[in-house]
């Protein structure tokens, strides 16, 4: 069992700056894929970024060049740095986690969701 709680969100104007942060317990090891996904109201939930194993990341084009996601190397923790916020970036962000070394569309285990809100 991994547990993730996720801290961090809050509102910000456009152009400005949130960093999330997502803490894990629980069963950690090193064959963890991470991730974060992100669902604005009324649209589908949808993947922003992931880490796998390995550190390799993938992102979402819409979020590429603006996030970057990280981990510290206990993979206890897991961020989400986010610049150039736009409004179409308001949404609930939740962190998951899947005992894979490798990242792939499955995540067994969820957080609560942090609220991220960016004004015009």
């Amino acid at each position: 069992q991994v547990q993730l709680v996720e801290s961090g969100g809050g509102s910000v104007q456009a152009g400005g700056s949130l960093r999330l942060s997502c803490t894990a317990s629980g069963y950690i090891n090193r064959r963890l894929c991470m991730g974060w996904f992100r669902q604005a109201p009324g649209k589908e939930r949808e993947g922003v970024a992931s880490i796998d194993s390995g550190g390799s990341t993938s992102y979402a084009d819409s979020v590429k060049g603006r996030f970057t996601i990280s981990q510290d190397n206990a993979k206890t923790t897991l961020y989400l740095q986010m610049n150039s916020l736009k409004p179409e970036d308001t949404a609930m962000y939740y962190c998951a986690a899947e005992p894979s070394w490798y990242c792939s569309r499955t995540y067994t285990y969820w957080g609560q969701g942090s609220q991220v809100t960016v004004s015009s």
